[in-house]
């Protein structure tokens, strides 16, 4: 009855006619940039960030959790109509995808990939409802010491299972952490490492960082890409969109093992939605009953994998919204973006902004809903919009980041950051490094240094109360079982799709 209740105060919330809108925007916008190869949900939330200062931090959250999930929709467009990801997550749709349109059955193949993941997600967001309560009480027994292991561990989790290797992972967490020291110490209110500059006194300002490292970065790589390999758009036609009784039959099995595949990985921090995928696909010719189809055009290669990336998406929100960790670079901008709107991320969330976390599960359903109703009806509108050539729609892209940053604090000192970071990004891209522990250690960094210099001023200096304190030494141990798995030698050679691309 208690889970009916709360999920009644969320309805009473995302049901509000601005709620809708903005839920509405956000599936729009995230089907979009899903469908645009190169502009993933983390470069178009970090882009959006500055946005959110305006506005009501339901609403906020809601649309941006919305482009998360939407961009998963958005991406299986591209790769089935025209064999071109547009997001990393779709990448193992292409496969059994873009044969089936070219059969003629590209209308069957969209309508299982809008149907699994419709399913896919309403099961996630069941699942993130029922698990927030319990976790929650958990959580209520924490304390300074227990949270600084839960970061702690967090950023272990995001070194241990980053594609990078653990040293290059480790030497960017470090700096993550550096980054978030600059500024005022609100203790002793001593500036530190703002290199004399008064614009650094109040620390780096976190839209820069995040659009600067994902959103500059990307964007300078696909117009070099686009310049260097200039692609004709060919699109797949599109006839019928209604699957046959047989292609409902042979989806159904498919949709149930990405959902459970997806559900779990979602969960686990550093796994994320594309990993989700390739484990929905790799189920799939393990266990379908037709797997000697599978790169052929058979439709479990589209509803497992769409399944699975789905579900991850609406559990990748457990860790943050019930932990207050993050467990990947978008839950790290969602974090940022609590903070934006003064919400502390911190398990205590449930029970301060009741309103806001219930509102935000239940409009994860009602956006599901709205990308099945959007999704189908305006491919024709989808497929118009990815004739826009790319030299036009990024530079647009480029100015409203530079007016992005400048907006947070009207000052220009943070144009040149973004530019700076933009640079860094770029050169992250180039020694094919991935930027996600530079901004989780960035996002965690004060919550870790909070909660150690308070922990030790309770303790009077004793360092042990980390490990007489029964949740603080399991924490602490989970993050000592990461480091061991990282440090085991990765045997075997990486995963290969039909694409010919290693997956990393």
């Amino acid at each position: 009855m208690e889970l009916l209740d709360n999920l009644m105060l969320g309805a009473s919330v995302a049901a509000t006619p601005q709620n809708l809108l903005y839920a509405l925007a956000g599936c729009l916008v995230g089907t979009l940039i899903g469908m645009l190869p190169g502009l993933g949900p983390v470069a178009t939330i970090a882009m959006l960030l500055p946005v959110t200062y305006n506005l009501p931090p339901t609403a906020a959250l809601i649309m941006l959790a919305s482009i998360y999930y939407g961009a998963q929709y958005g991406g299986s467009t591209t790769a089935i109509l025209l064999k071109l990801p547009g997001e990393s997550s779709s990448a193992v749709t292409v496969i059994d995808g873009h044969q089936m349109a070219r059969q003629g059955r590209a209308g069957p193949a969209l309508s299982a990939a809008a149907i699994g993941s419709f399913i896919a997600g309403s099961i996630g967001v069941l699942i993130v409802a029922a698990l927030a309560v319990p976790l929650t009480q958990v959580a209520f027994q924490f304390g300074p010491a227990e949270y600084f292991s839960l970061m702690l561990l967090g950023l272990v989790g995001a070194i241990a299972l980053s594609p990078d290797r653990i040293e290059k992972s480790l030497g960017l967490v470090v700096l993550g952490l550096l980054l978030s020291l600059a500024g005022t110490d609100v203790n002793s209110g001593t500036v530190r490492f703002s290199a004399g500059l008064p614009e650094l006194m109040d620390g780096l300002e976190f839209t820069a960082l995040a659009m600067g490292v994902f959103g500059l970065a990307e964007i300078v790589e696909n117009l070099a890409q686009q310049r260097r390999e200039p692609t004709a758009v060919q699109i797949a036609p599109v006839t019928g969109l209604l699957p046959t009784r047989e292609d409902l039959r042979r989806m159904a099995p498919s949709i149930l093992r990405g959902t459970a595949v997806g559900a779990l990985l979602g969960v686990l921090p550093g796994a994320g939605v594309t990993l989700a995928s390739f484990a929905g696909y790799t189920v799939e010719k393990k266990l379908s009953r037709h797997r000697h189809d599978m790169g052929g055009g058979a439709i479990e290669g589209v509803a497992g994998p769409e399944s699975a990336n789905n579900a991850a998406a609406q559990t990748n929100f457990i860790p943050l919204l019930t932990l207050g960790v993050p467990g990947s670079a978008v839950m790290a901008l969602l974090l940022g973006a609590m903070v934006i709107q003064n919400i502390q991320p911190c398990p205590q969330v449930i029970t301060s902004h009741p309103d806001i976390f219930w509102g935000l599960i239940v409009s994860m359903w009602i956006g599901n809903l709205m990308l099945v109703v959007l999704n189908l009806p305006l491919i024709g509108l989808w497929v118009r919009l990815l004739r826009i050539p790319y030299r036009v729609l990024y530079p647009a892209i480029l100015v409203f980041c530079a007016v992005g940053a400048y907006g947070v604090r009207t000052s220009t000192a943070d144009v040149l950051l973004l530019a700076g970071f933009g640079v860094a990004g770029y050169a992250l891209i180039k020694l094919e490094l991935s930027p996600v522990p530079l901004l989780l250690g960035f996002v965690l960094g004060p919550m870790l240094e909070s909660s150690f210099r308070r922990t030790l001023m309770i303790s009077q200096g004793d360092y042990t109360v980390f490990l007489q304190r029964p949740l603080s030494l399991g924490l602490l141990l989970a993050a000592s079982a990461l480091c061991i798995l990282a440090l085991l030698p990765r045997g075997g050679k990486p995963m290969t799709v039909a694409l010919g691309e290693p997956l990393r």
